[in-house]
């Protein structure tokens, strides 16, 4: 009978073993990290994949040791995959708001933006030049403000939109696409980051048609994170957060627009 006994309990602490090898293994599954097309922070070019955001996130996950799969996809189905519920799913190049809070855990700062800037068409300059500041400009219901749909410009600038009298155009459209519509006076304006507009107007020479505006009353410059779901072990989490604390010791995180 103790014979039995003692199997019976060498059985169970093997079993034990590996039901907890086994949640081990499940957390080093290789993690699928989503991406929007994002230029110059993240996209591709002749087939390759590049960008700052991009290659730095690429790094992180890298010295940080954790298998990972890179893939592109839209930002709405990002964010829609962590409204499902998408395990070990992780995204980068995300402002912090409420909303995302209650949905995936944010690493520390990967990168910090610089302000947006006000992209005008031509038609619209003058109208756009009697406002002094960015509360005035949005009061004015003759002046129309493209933006782009499923993202954020940060929790301060989302709240200026739901209350501003223009006339405002949401599109799924890049902001390539977008600029394009502002330059044949499709909508009067619109709001881009700094980088991506030097970034395009590179790219587009027929977009230096419009006139970029550094207005007063645009919020200061955001920081962007590394998103991931909530079943990320939190081991993982803090693997990342030591990782960019390294990075950024050794000046290699990029803060406002340039590499330390």
């Amino acid at each position: 009978m103790p014979i039995q006994i003692s199997i019976k309990s060498t059985l169970l602490l093997a079993l034990c073993l590996i039901g907890n090898l086994g949640s081990d293994y499940l957390h080093a599954q290789t993690i699928t990290v989503a991406w929007r097309e994002k230029p110059p922070h993240q996209y591709k070019e002749n087939g390759k994949e590049q960008g700052i955001l991009l290659e730095l996130s690429k790094r992180v996950f890298k010295d940080s040791q954790i298998p990972t799969r890179f893939v592109e996809e839209p930002a709405k189905r990002i964010w829609q995959n962590f409204s499902n519920k998408t395990p070990n799913y992780c995204s980068f190049g995300w402002y912090k708001i409420p909303e995302r809070e209650a949905l995936v855990q944010f690493s520390t700062s990967l990168y910090k933006d610089p302000p947006h800037i006000l992209l005008v068409a031509n038609a619209a300059l003058t109208s756009v030049n009697r406002h002094k500041n960015l509360q005035s400009l949005l009061a004015d219901p003759q002046l129309s403000l493209a933006i782009v749909d499923g993202v954020s410009y940060g929790e301060r600038l989302d709240q200026l939109f739901l209350t501003s009298q223009n006339k405002i155009i949401r599109s799924s459209a890049a902001p390539m696409i977008m600029a394009r519509m502002v330059n044949a006076n499709r909508a009067s304006m619109m709001l881009i980051d700094r980088e991506d507009w030097n970034y395009l107007s590179s790219k587009e020479e027929q977009l230096m048609e419009l006139t970029q505006v550094d207005i007063d009353g645009m919020p200061a410059g955001l920081d962007r994170y590394i998103v991931c779901s909530k079943d990320i072990p939190a081991t993982t989490m803090k693997k990342i957060n030591q990782t960019l604390s390294k990075l950024n010791s050794s000046n290699n995180i990029s803060n406002a627009g340039k590499p330390k």
